[in-house]
């Protein structure tokens, strides 16, 4: 291939990767066309891109991103994924994938995020996370939860004075 299609397809996969902050290492050694095409079906339809590349394509790349950080010492096939919304969320659906049964040979091999590489266990640990979106309930949680508090411990106390007021007022009659 000439130099000159190989830097055609280092621009393409440098702009479709571009602006992209993490993404996970996956091997799909062992896993046959059809259900090649079933995953990648299934992940597009979750917003998951899912790309097979070569290591030194993938360097040359990404070359000066945070993603370099995946491919500095990277040996054997892989294939890379992106997307869902944040990282712990593309983290929860893959390896709620390398679980199935059917993708016998799917599973996670590495990451990276923000810049750092991510070992496979460490990849694997990040779908423990919460979510953005579990993580924004939580917080509204907790402050929705000490007005709650308040609010209440006010109406009762102003519940307790009417009541006395109402008490002295059946009196005075």
């Amino acid at each position: 291939m000439s130099k000159f299609v190989k830097q055609l397809i280092t621009d393409g996969v440098a702009k479709r990767l571009d602006g992209v902050q993490y993404l996970l290492l996956v091997s799909l050694t062992g896993i046959d066309a059809n259900k090649n095409r079933d995953l990648r079906t299934n992940l597009a339809g979750k917003g998951i891109n899912l790309m097979v590349i070569k290591n030194s394509l993938a360097r040359r790349a990404t070359e000066g991103t945070v993603l370099a950080a995946a491919f500095k010492d990277l040996a054997g096939s892989h294939a890379i994924v992106w997307g869902a919304g944040d990282v712990v969320s593309l983290a929860k659906e893959i390896v709620a994938l390398t679980k199935d049964k059917a993708l016998q040979g799917f599973e996670v091999k590495g990451a990276v995020i923000d810049g750092e590489s991510l070992t496979a266990i460490q990849a694997v640990e990040v779908a423990k996370w919460l979510t953005r979106e579990e993580q924004i309930s939580v917080l509204v949680g907790q402050i929705t939860g000490v007005a709650a508090k308040l609010s209440g411990q006010l109406i009762a106390m102003g519940g307790a004075i009417a009541s006395q007021i109402e008490k002295i007022a059946e009196k005075g009659e």
